[in-house]
């Protein structure tokens, strides 16, 4: 049994409002709460119509202010397009508002197109190549202040904010193990590297200052209901979602549809069958078979779950199903 934790990027489904996906996005903190999950992480990303959570960290405020115990975060925060400092300003602010609940993860993806990444970041010299010195930068911002300290992050200063790396490739397995930091593998989209990434995370992690031994989460989609049948129906969201995004078109989170051969090729049912190889979908009965295998061969030592479903009462039940998984799910 491992703790179990939720990934929102707060969709904004198709005939809905950014409203409407911020609010469900709180409603779905409030259920993650109740069932007991650990935490919740929102997710940045620029110039998406189907997706609400670019600014992150006010969306973190949002669902934080909704709830009181689970944690609240960042899966992840893009550093390259940021500053260290305004991140620890954010996440500092965030910490005097909601003490000991809030964790800082951190990926290197612009999480855009890079015309768009342009327009964030004015100078794209920098950025990826300097990522593992901003992190460093970064925990020195929210760390103890120190003799020698000339800037200071206000709030931010000595909370103390757990950092995380997000990663989806051998890159962030290798950075995280070096920094010492816990690891979460993206396998809910990039299943390829899942097992190797994991094994040099393990293999080469450092002891630090803030973590004493290798502590792995991993990613999954989800779509669970009381059948096989309705679970898949309402997956078909996400398949049209990576559909879309392979065709670079832009839309607003899909409806489900009853056959997806109506709407894909053979190539591309063989490429989001792929990408998606580690997803859960079905009944209770079907879900926990397949996450029971999926943990076994991973040994995480927890599981954080994106359920991209366009129907936000679909989505609460989602959770609720793999929150009753006996043997599995540890209730925080």
């Amino acid at each position: 049994m491992i703790p179990f934790s939720i990934l929102d990027l707060s969709p904004i489904g198709e005939g809905e409002t950014a409203g409407d996906a911020l609010r469900n996005s709180r409603h779905l903190a409030v259920k993650a709460e109740e069932l007991g999950y650990k935490r919740i992480w929102l997710a940045e990303h620029h110039g998406m119509p189907g997706i609400a959570s670019a600014a992150t960290s006010l969306v973190i405020s949002h669902v934080g202010a909704a709830t009181s115990r689970i944690r609240i975060g960042s899966g992840g925060i893009m550093l390259p397009n940021h500053s260290p400092l305004v991140i620890a300003e954010q996440f500092g602010t965030l910490a005097a508002l909601y003490p000991d609940r809030v964790d800082l993860g951190l990926g290197r993806a612009p999480g855009t197109d890079m015309r768009t990444a342009r327009a964030l970041r004015r100078n794209m010299d920098n950025g990826v190549d300097t990522f593992p010195h901003d992190i460093i930068e970064l925990q020195r911002y929210l760390g103890p202040e120190r003799e020698d300290q000339a800037i200071f992050s206000v709030p931010g200063t000595d909370t103390n904010v757990p950092i995380w790396l997000l990663g989806s490739s051998l890159y962030s397995a290798h950075l995280a193990a070096a920094l010492g930091l816990p690891y979460s593998f993206a396998s809910h989209f990039a299943p390829d590297m899942l097992m190797d990434a994991i094994a040099i995370y393990r293999e080469r992690f450092q002891p630090s200052a803030t973590l004493d031994k290798p502590y792995v989460m991993v990613g999954v989609m989800a779509s669970a209901a009381d059948t096989d049948e309705e679970a898949k129906y309402h997956f078909t969201s996400a398949q049209q979602q990576f559909i879309n995004l392979r065709r670079n078109v832009r839309k607003r989170f899909p409806r489900p549809v009853a056959d997806m051969d109506e709407l894909w090729n053979e190539m591309e049912r063989i490429n989001v069958d792929h990408t998606l190889q580690y997803a859960m979908v079905g009944s209770p009965q079907t879900v926990h078979r397949q996450l029971e295998e999926f943990l076994r061969v991973t040994a995480a030592d927890e599981l954080i779950i994106s359920t991209p479903i366009h129907d936000v009462d679909a989505r609460l039940r989602s959770i609720e199903v793999f929150a009753g998984l006996d043997g599995l799910f540890s209730k925080s």
